[in-house]
């Protein structure tokens, strides 16, 4: 196969098409089409007026032919024949193919069809020919009819001639006026289309200016809607929601660097603060303690690094996806995290029977440890970590809850705190190490472990509830991993009973401040 060079190669014709606008490819295509349909009407109807015409032909020389045939069964043919029109030719044949009458103008010795011809109408085959008009003198081709005439003693044939020359003329001159109308009339077609076009493009149009003095900073970033209800209306609405969530993805992400801006500056200013100091004390610096203090501020700033790629990670949806799920004691899990944290304020009831849920143990131990920094702040005197059957929402799942009896949480900030960098209030948690993100890596964790979290009261305090996805083994008697023995602050519950959830403290339904 040959490829040519540039425009005409495989693909070339299609760039001169691509540069048009859309107005003029929508106006060519329509152009063409028009033009196809026109072309095949045209056809259409030619050959429909042709076809009409010849049947007109036919009729008028049938009815000759057959008045003619009526004349010769009662042996009452004129001699010459009448014939209305210049047109027309009759000859009436014996059996032997001799005329025995004739119109005015019709040849009286040589009959109109030879002998073949005569056969073939005889056997039935044809009873319409074809013939050269100059065969009888007449202009253009010409039809012949022929008709049986006569009694069967004397059979007759009735041969009735009449031009077509009117018909190809009518025809002729219909196919010239369309040759010359057409063209006219499909630039006409044309320019209406590239006027209604523009005006169906015109709100698309509008759209692009919208769009255009937005991207520039003209005007805020809505598009105008059209009037029409139509699909370039529904466009701009889908638009304008699509803008929407833009924007408020812009906000946040602006709110997001900043805030982040602010947390990480804090404990930065606190170590320059510090070293500044050390320098301008020189010896009587004490080293060790301004260790200690960096040393804290550097934790604090890779815990606050650590959850923001996280969350950012969970954004992006490139977090590393969860391992499969495998099954978790809940006791083991709650005595391990204890472990953690000091008896005091800590309490941990452990189940008296095994709890398994379906989670990473990474995670859920991340979970836990969001839900304990957050309450170990903010609490009174005790905070209170237990498990137990899954309550309300059925053996599908089990429970995990943290109380403490801190402050609390007003109902209409329930749902605001598990935003990011939301703190109900901003000093308190400052001092005490709090960025506002443990509550939103909570709730992403959760969710990503097929469960919930719902924050309530606890008259007073606060109470944080878990839900997780349970896992039942077959009972194969007591779980000897369960502890029976406190660990660390943890303590078996008094009276628990089995299926039955562990209470402490004001067990109400509670919710937890960042």
């Amino acid at each position: 196969m040959i490829h040519l060079p540039g425009r005409f190669g495989p693909r070339g014709w299609r760039r001169p098409w691509l540069r048009l606008s859309l107005r003029a490819r929508l106006t060519v295509i329509s152009a063409a089409g028009l033009a196809v349909g026109l072309a095949v009407g045209g056809l259409v109807l030619l050959g429909a007026l042709g076809y009409a015409l010849q049947r007109t032909v036919d009729t008028e020389a049938l009815k000759t032919a057959e008045a003619v045939a009526r004349l010769a069964g009662q042996n009452a043919l004129p001699d010459p024949l009448p014939v209305a029109g210049g047109q027309v030719r009759v000859q009436v044949l014996d059996g032997q193919g001799r005329i025995r009458a004739a119109s005015i103008d019709a040849d009286r010795l040589v009959p109109m069809l030879y002998p073949d011809e005569l056969r073939r109408f005889q056997s039935g085959d044809r009873d319409r020919f074809y013939l050269p008009g100059r065969r009888l003198g007449l202009d253009g081709p010409i039809r012949v009819v022929a008709v049986p005439a006569g009694p069967a003693a004397d059979p007759q044939t009735v041969l009735v001639a009449k031009s077509t020359a009117d018909v190809r003329h009518s025809v002729t001159v219909v196919r010239t006026i369309l040759l010359v109308s057409f063209p006219l009339l499909l630039l006409g077609l044309a320019a209406v289309a590239w006027r209604v076009i523009g005006a169906t493009l015109r709100p698309v149009e509008t759209l692009r200016a919208g769009a255009e003095e937005i991207t520039g900073g003209a005007r805020p970033g809505r598009l105008p809607l059209p009037a029409s209800h139509d699909e370039i209306h529904r466009l701009a609405v889908t638009l304008n929601g699509m803008l929407g969530r833009l924007e408020s993805a812009r906000a946040r992400q602006r709110a997001f660097v900043a805030d982040a801006a602010h947390e990480l500056r804090s404990p930065l200013a606190n170590m320059r603060t510090q070293l500044e100091v050390a320098q301008r004390l020189g010896p009587a610096t004490e080293w060790p303690a301004v260790a200690d203090d960096l040393l804290a501020d550097t934790q604090r700033l890779s815990r606050l690094v650590d959850d923001l790629l996280l969350l950012a990670r969970f954004d992006e949806g490139t977090a590393r996806p969860p391992r499969a799920a495998e099954p978790v004691e809940l006791g083991e899990l709650l005595t391990e995290v204890a472990e953690r944290y000091p008896a005091a304020p800590l309490r941990v009831v452990a189940p008296r029977f095994p709890l398994w849920v379906l989670a990473e143990p990474d995670a859920l131990a991340r979970i836990l440890g969001n839900l304990l920094d957050n309450a170990v702040r903010h609490t009174t005197s005790e905070v209170a970590l237990e498990a137990g059957p899954g309550g309300w929402t059925g053996p599908a799942y089990h429970l995990v809850t943290v109380t403490d009896d801190g402050p609390g949480i007003p109902a209409g900030d329930r749902d605001r705190v598990f935003d990011r960098f939301t703190r109900l209030d901003d000093a308190r948690a400052r001092d005490a190490g709090g960025a506002g993100l443990g509550l939103a890596i909570v709730r992403e964790l959760v969710r990503r472990q097929g469960g919930t979290v719902t924050l309530g009261d606890a008259g007073p305090g606060l109470r944080v509830e878990v839900r997780l996805p349970a896992e039942r083994p077959a009972p194969d008697g007591p779980d000897e991993r369960v502890p029976t023995q406190p660990v660390s602050g943890v303590q078996p519950a008094e009276g628990d009973l089995p299926g039955r959830s562990v209470q402490t403290g004001s067990a109400s339904p509670t919710r937890l401040s960042e």
